[in-house]
């Protein structure tokens, strides 16, 4: 069989230690799963649960260890805004997944940058619209190497920061999720069949912000590489 036109190209993120890579098939995020970001955000986490949207695969920049990426300011924006997350890669697939099983599903870690057109987004949001115009544009998901979990266990109370041009925007840790990296993943399996080679973007912590051509992003969770990324 012969394609019409030339298949797209499979998108892999660099695994640690290793010239192996792993192949990203969907990426799912989880909106509002820190109480203080989605109070900075104008919600109330004690009445509304996180909920989940997508980015396509191809919006995912691997950015291997110890390099920069040079990340462009994306088109129709003037509110381009970071938001560091840990990015959970699933190995083994399933639905309806248990919760005391969900952690066995999760082949390594990541740190991720679920970067946002927050000017599009928010007009979305006063519409009643899907966020994806301000969301899962192209190049909106950079993403460091993946660590495999049986490296590194699973992170539970691990700190994630973000840095931008060397001063601390988001200082949090993973134990204030909201929804846990296991009950996202139980909770998501009800929904969505889940298969080797998706990516999980877990939430943010407060402190989100904008960056403009120029700003360097470090962004870090403990145990896990720094994802250095400069807008250009």
């Amino acid at each position: 069989m012969s394609h019409v036109v030339n298949p797209p190209e499979i998108i892999s993120v660099p695994v640690h230690g290793s010239s192996d890579t792993f192949p990203v098939r969907r990426v799912y995020c989880v909106g509002r799963n820190y109480a203080a970001h989605a109070r900075e955000m104008g919600f109330d986490p004690d009445r509304e649960p996180p909920f989940f949207f997508c980015k396509p695969a191809d919006a995912v920049v691997p950015v291997a260890e110890g390099q920069t990426l040079e990340l462009p300011y994306p088109a129709e924006t003037s509110n381009y805004h970071y938001e560091i997350e840990l990015v959970a890669a699933i190995g083994k697939g399933g639905s309806n997944i248990a919760l005391d099983d969900a952690l066995s599903h999760v082949w390594g870690y990541a740190v991720g940058l679920d970067m946002t057109r927050r000017d599009l987004q928010m007009k979305m949001r006063e519409m009643g619209r899907p966020w994806e115009i301000g969301k899962a544009f192209d190049a909106s998901a950079p993403i460091g190497p993946i660590y495999r979990a049986e490296q590194v266990g699973h992170l539970e109370k691990a700190a994630i920061k973000l840095e931008v041009n060397g001063e601390t925007k988001q200082s949090s840790s993973i134990d204030n999720l909201i929804w846990s990296v296991a009950e996202t993943i139980s909770y998501l399996s009800r929904f969505f069949r889940l298969e080797p080679g998706d990516l999980i973007y877990t939430g943010t912590p407060e402190g989100v912000g904008p960056v403009v051509a120029g700003d360097h992003m470090v962004g870090s969770v403990e145990g896990l590489a720094p994802l250095s990324v400069k807008v250009v």
